[in-house]
């Protein structure tokens, strides 16, 4: 009985480690196979650029085979999270930067501070985005590449005016009333202020050029910029559309010579490049207290279930050396996030990028932890009940600092 009861436990422990090594990624000729999700489609030029370096990686690593997996970006947060759970996570990801640290904090990323740390290069990267990959003091990855937010304006409109491209409040609003033609159906200004998370991108920086945080968002800065945004629209010079109206519908607008100056992103260089009529230029945003601007963009990652954390980290590791960077922070139409790169001819020279190049000295990233959902949706809605009248700037500052409060304690 102790001999049959021993062969049992053999047979079983045999298929135990059959099973172990089944999971491991590793191909019949020997390579190890790791994967890697992004959610770029066969449209975008980042795939060809993202192909290249994968292909220069296993040329320069032969023991090593990257797979490449498309997610659509609707569904590549849900995957992640069921992933976790289910440990079937790819080993290298690329995610959103501002989804970072929830998605550390939901367990889906590996801690690779240790490797950072190694490394000795995060000194390279401007402060804003590589805050965004730290959770609770460790760190979750390493950028690929920002953009940011930048004051558009219709350079013919300006100079038919003989207005300067504003650089503080004060000379916005004066533009801005200078600008709006009632009987044309012009106005000034243009922000995006639409319930979403669009709208929290758009206002935040104004929050932090104040002088003001989420931190102490009970503050004289934030009632500031609030009534700055309420101030535009009461005067006419901003339109009560921009309530629900997205980033692009306001870009659309400045396009069709509706709006005299905007504030939007990298993003709107090549459409309007390509739409707009007129001769239209960026300055940075306009300052109060100090300058400032928000960062969206994108980092890499190692998941927490990769049994080949050590390579995927060797992978990150190859693609931050400048020159594969560069292609995929160009071909993607993001400036850098390291400060060397910034400073390559490609974003200097170029004027429509230069003030977002500039401006990532000031950029700053929705890093306020897991909860950061919640935050932006309180926000939304104080945006929306200032600028329609339902609440005093003062009142709503006030009540959202108490809601936003349990959210800001990790």
């Amino acid at each position: 009985m102790k001999k049959k009861l021993s062969m049992i436990i053999t047979i079983i422990a045999m298929l135990m480690l059959v099973t172990a090594c089944g999971n491991k990624s590793a191909s019949s000729d020997g390579k190890v196979t790791l994967t890697w999700w992004d959610a770029y489609t066969d449209t975008d030029g980042t795939v060809i650029s993202i192909k290249n370096a994968i292909k220069k990686y296993e040329e320069a690593h032969p023991n090593i085979k990257i797979e490449r997996v498309e997610v659509p970006f609707a569904e590549l947060k849900k995957k992640l999270l069921l992933g976790a759970a289910g440990g079937e996570l790819p080993d290298i990801v690329i995610i959103d930067n501002p989804d970072h640290q929830a998605m550390a904090a939901a367990g889906v990323l590996a801690d690779i501070t240790d490797n950072v740390k190694e490394w000795g290069e995060s000194d390279s990267y401007f402060e804003g985005p590589w805050s965004s990959t730290i959770y609770k003091g460790k760190n979750y990855g390493v950028p690929l590449g920002s953009n940011n937010l930048a004051l558009f304006y219709n350079k013919e409109l300006l100079d038919k005016a003989g207005i300067k491209p504003p650089t503080n409040w004060n000379e916005l609003t004066a533009a801005a009333e200078k600008l709006t033609d009632k009987s044309k159906g012009i106005y000034g200004m243009s922000v995006s202020a639409i319930k979403s998370e669009e709208g929290t991108f758009q206002f935040l920086p104004f929050v932090w050029q104040a002088g003001s945080d989420l931190n102490n968002f009970n503050s004289e800065g934030t009632v500031k910029a609030i009534t700055l945004w309420k101030n535009l629209i009461d005067n006419g010079y901003m339109p009560k559309d921009i309530l629900t109206q997205n980033q692009q519908d306001i870009a659309l607008q400045f396009i069709n010579g509706k709006t005299a100056m905007m504030v939007n992103g990298t993003w709107q260089t090549s459409n309007l490049q390509q739409k707009a009529n007129f001769d239209w230029d960026i300055v940075q945003l306009p300052e109060d207290k100090k300058g400032g601007t928000i960062l969206g963009g994108e980092n890499f990652a190692v998941t927490s279930t990769s049994e080949h954390k050590d390579e995927a980290w060797d992978v990150l590791e190859f693609i931050q050396q400048k020159d594969v960077l560069k292609e995929l922070v160009k071909e993607k139409g993001y400036i850098p996030a390291r400060k060397d790169l910034v400073e390559d001819d490609y974003w200097q020279n170029d004027k429509l990028l230069k003030p977002f190049a500039d401006s990532m000295q000031v950029a700053k990233a929705r890093a306020y932890g897991s909860k950061y959902p919640s935050i932006s949706d309180e926000i939304q809605n104080m945006i929306q009940g200032v600028l329609t009248g339902e609440s005093t700037p003062e009142e709503a500052v006030k009540q959202t600092a108490e809601k936003i409060k349990p959210y800001l304690s990790e």
